[in-house]
């Protein structure tokens, strides 16, 4: 095509009218009347104002997509108490401490709830037993329980803000739910933010009838009659997450405010798929500057809740698989399934799925602190685990299960990948901030080298 020619496309094109461009003072047909080419302009600056609010629109979707593509991306699976949102507490101490911080007025309220959850088991489970032993048991505690039945008010009125299963073990709340924000709004004010001094008595606010029931509180707990029960139902609490009967005498305080350990250790379940965004606070490592950005999708670990795993998978920078040291424990949800030979099959399901192929995959053998309690009260891993012949012991243990899923690893993945696997406490935060400072780097490094970067 000539110059010429081209010339004259250019401007033919230039002076097309385009009702979502360009001036809105174009001439208008013949013998409009003047009402007609108010209409007409005015709908053309309609169109011209929507057409500029999808350009904004999608300006802003491009920029939170390439936000996102150079994200640090990772999925949290295992069961449900593997530790996975503990791990996540982690990650925020780490990296958003300040925000971390914030939200201590909150995890106060979830101590305490943890707290009278506990309470509440031990008066349910005691006033339960029909036994002979148990009615004698009733007799001299019922002062004692009637004198803890205000706390179950509360315990039903958290159950009302936050819309929990009042049968559930655990303090359940859906994805997506809002929990933080809700809890906030029902918080005290006063000076001090809420976490200390003068308390507000409204209608979520435990701390005075927990301080009031403390001693009562205490002498249930040690009590060995109701110790007699909680054995013969085989309910071992002290295992459970968000156990606090040891720290009675603290967390009743009136002026509470929880440590981070506390707040580690604190139980809140969530039910179905909730990604986290975080905004690193600092650089605290390897390729993290102020301003770098995580996405961590946290998945419910239920068994029926495994199929909405697979739209977090394809494009994660790495899986974070916990696997609880929890060889002579059932599911919840299915007693006849061993705990440590569930994570072992879905491990394998992970380790051979096509999606997965090129994702890291970083393995937590969690919980080795109840591991070491189990063990020491003379339970047999052999008792359970039929194939295992080596000494009873944590460290011969931990590798003996450490091989089993490493041997997967080798044998299912479609591509060669290295098996990096911790052994952690995820309620030791000093350590666990250690490993995830580890994983974010290796994370890092990979990305690096995939993008011939290093």
């Amino acid at each position: 095509m000539s110059k010429r020619g081209k010339a004259n496309m250019d401007v033919s094109l230039d002076t097309v009218y385009n009702p979502f461009h360009g001036p809105t003072n174009l001439p208008g047909p013949p013998n409009e009347s003047e009402e007609q080419r108010t209409r007409r302009e005015q709908e053309s600056q309609d169109a011209q104002s929507i057409s500029r609010e999808i350009d904004e629109h999608l300006l802003e979707t491009k920029k939170i997509l390439e936000r996102r593509r150079r994200a640090i991306k990772m999925l949290l699976l295992g069961q449900a108490e593997s530790g996975k949102s503990t791990l996540l507490k982690n990650f925020q101490l780490v990296f958003t401490p300040i925000q971390f911080q914030k939200e201590r007025g909150v995890w106060k309220r979830i101590v305490q709830l943890n707290l009278i959850k506990s309470s509440s088991t031990l008066y349910k489970v005691n006033g339960a037993q029909t036994t002979e032993a148990s009615t004698s048991l009733r007799k001299e505690h019922r002062l004692l329980y009637l004198r803890l039945s205000p706390l179950l008010v509360y315990e039903t009125s958290f159950n009302d803000i936050l819309s929990i299963n009042p049968e559930a073990r655990d303090i359940c709340v859906r994805a997506g739910s809002g929990w933080k924000s809700t809890l906030s709004g029902k918080l005290p004010r006063s000076s001090d933010d809420g976490l200390g001094g003068r308390d507000l008595l409204i209608k979520s606010d435990p701390t005075q009838v927990l301080e009031a029931s403390a001693d009562d509180i205490l002498s249930l707990w040690a009590d060995p009659a109701v110790q007699d029960v909680l054995r013969w139902r085989e309910i071992r609490l002290q295992d459970y997450s968000g156990f606090f009967l040891d720290d009675v005498s603290r967390v009743t305080m009136k002026d509470y405010v929880p440590t981070e350990s506390d707040i580690v250790r604190a139980r809140i379940r969530t039910i179905g798929v909730e990604e986290h965004h975080f905004v690193a606070e600092s650089g605290r490592s390897l390729g993290t500057e102020k301003g770098s950005e995580f996405f961590i999708a946290d998945v419910g670990g239920s068994r029926s809740s495994r199929s909405s795993w697979i739209p977090y998978f394809d494009d994660v920078d790495a899986i974070l698989f916990l696997a609880p040291l929890a060889f002579n424990l059932s599911l919840e949800e299915d007693p006849r399934v061993n705990r440590l030979e569930d994570s072992l099959q879905l491990w394998r399901m992970i380790c051979e799925n096509k999606l997965l192929a090129n994702c890291a995959l970083i393995l937590f053998l969690n919980k080795k602190d109840i591991l070491v309690k189990t063990l020491a009260s003379g339970v047999s891993v052999k008792r359970y685990v039929t194939s295992y012949n080596d000494p009873n012991d944590a460290p011969h243990v931990t590798k003996y299960f450490k091989d089993r899923f490493k041997s997967y690893h080798r044998k299912l993945s479609l591509c060669p990948r290295p098996f990096i696997s911790y052994e952690t406490s995820a309620i030791d935060t000093r350590g666990t901030q250690s490993v995830v400072l580890a994983v974010h780097d290796s994370i890092i490094r990979r990305n690096f080298a995939r993008s011939h970067l290093i």
